[in-house]
C-alpha cells in the first residue's frame, strides 16, 4: 500500500507540472512507453529494484534508454527519483500516472477479451456501448483469449460483463451438478 501511495504522489506531481507547462500529452506518451517497456522487460524492473546497483548507474541506464525519446520533464522526474534512491517506484509511478491522466481527461479504460481479433465494426460497437454506459470517452484495450471459446468478456473499471461461451458452460455445469433434474423414487 505504501508503494502505491508514494507512486500516486509522484504521479500527481508530474501530472500537475505537465498541465501547468502544457505538455500533458507528451508526458503521458512517455509514461505509457515507460510502462510498456517495464512490462516487456523484466530485467529493467529488476535492475531498478536492485539495492546493490548504485543509483547513478540506474540513472545512466534510464538516460541511455530514454534520453532521445522522452520529454525533458519526464527525464527530470527520473533524475529526482534516482537522487532520492526511489527507482523501484518508477513502474508504479508510470501506472499511476496513466490512471490519473485518464481521470483528468475524463477517459474510461475498457478491456474486451475475445477468442479472435475484433473487426473494425465490432470495435466501434464496443466503444459506443461503453461510451453510452459511462458517458465518457473510451480507451479500448483488446485482448485475445481462445479459451473463452466464443462471446466476450468486457471489463470497465471494477465491473465485468462475462458473456462468453466458457462462462455459460460453467454455469450449465454447476446447474447440472446438483442432480435436481433427476426424479427421486
Amino acid at each position: 500500500m505504501v508503494n502505491s501511495r508514494v507512486a500516486s504522489r509522484y504521479a500527481k506531481s508530474l501530472l500537475d507540472l505537465a498541465v501547468e507547462k502544457g505538455i500533458l500529452k507528451e508526458v503521458f506518451k512517455d509514461m505509457v512507453l515507460f510502462g510498456k517497456t517495464c512490462k516487456a522487460n523484466r530485467s529493467l524492473v529488476l535492475m531498478l529494484r536492485n539495492p546493490i546497483i548504485h543509483h547513478d548507474k540506474k540513472k545512466a541506464v534510464l538516460y541511455a534508454l530514454f534520453k532521445d525519446k522522452f520529454h525533458p520533464a519526464t527525464l527530470t522526474l527520473f533524475d529526482i527519483i534516482t537522487r532520492k534512491n526511489r527507482e523501484n517506484y518508477l513502474p508504479a509511478i508510470a501506472e499511476s500516472f496513466e490512471i490519473q491522466y485518464r481521470l483528468h481527461q475524463g477517459i474510461a479504460k475498457a478491456i474486451v477479451i475475445t477468442p479472435v481479433p475484433l473487426t473494425e465494426v465490432l470495435r466501434k460497437q464496443f466503444i459506443e456501448l461503453v461510451a453510452k454506459q459511462t458517458g465518457k470517452e473510451i480507451d479500448l484495450e483488446e485482448k485475445i483469449d481462445p479459451s473463452i471459446i466464443g462471446g466476450y468478456v468486457l471489463k470497465i473499471g471494477d465491473q465485468q460483463m462475462d458473456n462468453s461461451v466458457k462462462a455459460k458452460l460453467k454455469t450449465l455445469s454447476y446447474e447440472f451438478s446438483d442432480d435436481s433434474f433427476v426424479k427421486s423414487f
